[in-house]
């Protein structure tokens, strides 16, 4: 899978943009704050239904204007798809795929990408949400539908919140909350589809990340992802909210646990007026050599930790996805690297169909990826 032309309105910086992109490398190169990660991230978003820099969709839309317009033309097998979406201040956003509307969520059917920035390294050192959204953003590039199942485990969870807070207020006894159980088999039957898709997908992930690990730092350090389930008893610091001590570590089928592990936090969460186990919870521990990277691997560990879940994901992606390799984004990436670490990584990319990259100095990048560069200015391409 290609991209070959990308049409951008009012996004970011850009009132206006279109630009060509060629098989195998593109670099795009300008000073700080000119439009290049803008650039790149209009496609992640096609792929991801997110930015990885914000949460939220309005600060993609330039100011002043109302809405955004993302629309790229994508080559797979002779094969040509127009996919466009169309992000909306006051509406929902709209979508379109040769002309004809889809739900924004479908996206991902049609595109498929993995971006890797500066930004990733909080995926080693920040907070157990960032690693969850990983896992969701992947879970839905392989499979789309868990959009839906993800959106829907969100609504349930917040209802289920909103009863416990009135509960709470209303000082209302747990065996007087007949409606409680009906949120909690919906939150189970929900919840327990999700974490066993996300078990599902560490575990495919772990040896293409030992290969990518190896092949970015030039050693094997025994990259391990390891799940952190709270409905397994597993303790997760997040949002200075605790896990409840009645929690103890189980096993079984997971529909099971999961009710077993609410009947045991029940009375704290009406005193917390909050969900307490659950895959909103849950986390996912990264080790080196036998220890937690995030507080023990050194900056150069984490970043190459950070890079190889990215190129693993790519991998993962590209043995299951009958669309070819997705498209692989390098956003100002290779500043942070010595020569030997950019020669390395230059290599492990080489074999991608086509491979974006950002940066602010051309001299960073290897010659081998700067075949087909492209000058960004202020919002604007000055030159190729």
């Amino acid at each position: 899978m290609r991209v070959t032309h990308l049409s951008l309105t009012d996004f970011r910086n850009y009132r206006t943009a279109e630009v060509p992109f060629a098989a195998g490398a593109n670099l795009f190169v300008g000073r700080n704050g000119q439009g290049k990660t803008n650039l790149v991230e209009s496609l992640g978003y096609l792929s991801s239904l997110g930015s990885h820099r914000v949460s939220s969709d309005q600060a993609m839309i330039r100011k002043d204007a109302d809405s955004a317009i993302v629309r790229a033309r994508i080559e797979h097998d002779g094969r040509e798809l127009l996919v466009e979406v169309q992000l909306n201040r006051s509406s929902p956003n709209r979508a379109q795929v040769n002309r004809g509307a889809i739900k924004p969520r479908e996206l991902p059917r049609y595109f498929s990408s993995v971006l890797f920035a500066p930004e990733d390294l909080a995926l080693v050192r920040g907070e157990p949400g960032i690693r969850r959204r990983f896992l969701d953003q992947l879970l839905i590039q392989r499979n789309p539908r868990f959009s839906a199942v993800i959106a829907d485990y969100e609504r349930v969870l917040k209802q289920r919140n909103t009863l416990l807070k009135s509960a709470r207020a209303s000082r209302i006894k747990s065996d007087q909350l007949g409606t409680l159980d009906i949120w909690d088999e919906r939150l189970v039957a929900l919840g327990t589809e999700l974490v066993d898709a996300r078990l599902d997908l560490v575990a495919r992930l772990s040896d293409p990340l030992v290969a990518a690990y190896r092949s970015v730092a030039g050693d094997d350090h025994h990259p391990k992802l390891l799940p952190q389930l709270t409905i397994r008893g597993a303790h997760v610091d997040d949002d200075d909210e605790d896990t409840d001590s009645a929690v103890t570590t189980s096993s079984g089928d997971t529909a099971d646990v999961f009710r077993g592990a609410l009947a045991g936090v029940r009375a704290k969460e009406l005193e917390r007026g909050l969900t307490l186990v659950g895959p909103h919870r849950d986390d996912v521990l990264f080790e080196l050599n036998g220890l937690p990277a995030k507080g023990y691997a050194s900056h150069g560990e984490s970043w190459s930790f950070a890079l190889a879940l990215k190129l693993a994901s790519a991998e993962l992606l590209r043995r299951e996805s009958s669309t070819g390799d997705p498209v692989l984004i390098l956003d100002d990436v290779f500043a942070e690297l010595d020569q030997a670490r950019r020669r390395m990584l230059a290599t492990a990319v080489a074999g991608y169909e086509q491979v974006l990259i950002t940066a602010a100095v051309l001299d960073d990048v290897p010659q081998a990826l700067a075949a087909h560069t492209v000058r960004i200015e202020a919002g604007t391409i000055v030159g190729s």
